[in-house]
């Protein structure tokens, strides 16, 4: 189930994370360098994102991309999560990394998405498990969570690859633009990761 041909430097900070996932698809943080490639990215995918994510409204011109990229820069140099280009062919396609980190409890989430031209060739599943690699096996976390709006089912087939258990919906759990959804937890401890090395 997984592999750990992973090519990541092994460092206990979150702000240093980067990972070679193949010749063409790699992760990286978000750089400021970024703000232009990712908001032409969001403006291409808007119609199709909104189905799902609530934080389009607040992406509305580049400067809203650079402040994004600016509060990721420091969520990661305070340790306390990250937001990693996915780059596939050298173009950023998406963007996925951990939603903060409860040191306390030793747990996070992953959160993702990815254009939807590029969908279908594995490139998500391949970055969470990167990150989850480095979640577990470098930051040393316990539990991981990944959170997907229960009509979603192409996201929800991310966790259920990677071997996360279906916890339960949480009801009503996000409110989009008009709407509620309900979303699916999945969850996956690091004994669970550790046993299927």
């Amino acid at each position: 189930m997984f592999s750990n041909q992973i090519d990541f430097s092994p460092v206990d900070r979150a702000d240093e994370f980067s990972a070679q996932l193949s010749e063409v698809h790699q992760l990286r943080l978000l750089r400021l360098s970024d703000a232009a490639s990712l908001f032409a990215l969001v403006e291409a995918n808007r119609a199709y994102l909104k189905q799902w994510l609530s934080w389009l409204n607040t992406t509305q011109t580049l400067d809203d991309t650079r402040h994004f990229i600016r509060l990721t820069r420091e969520r990661a140099q305070d340790n306390q999560g990250f937001a990693a280009a996915i780059i596939y062919h050298k173009a950023i396609v998406g963007v996925v990394g951990l939603n903060g980190i409860n040191w306390r409890d030793r747990k996070s989430s992953i959160g993702y998405w990815l254009a939807e031209s590029h969908q279908g060739k594995g490139l998500v599943t391949t970055s969470c498990k990167a990150v989850l690699a480095h979640a577990f096996d470098v930051l040393a976390l316990n539990r991981i969570t990944i959170l997907c709006a229960s009509q979603n089912v192409r996201s929800q087939a991310v966790p259920r690859r990677l071997g996360f258990v279906h916890e339960g919906q949480l009801r009503q759990a996000q409110w989009v633009y008009d709407h509620f959804v309900d979303h699916e937890i999945f969850s996956l401890l690091r004994h669970e990761w550790d046993a299927a090395l």
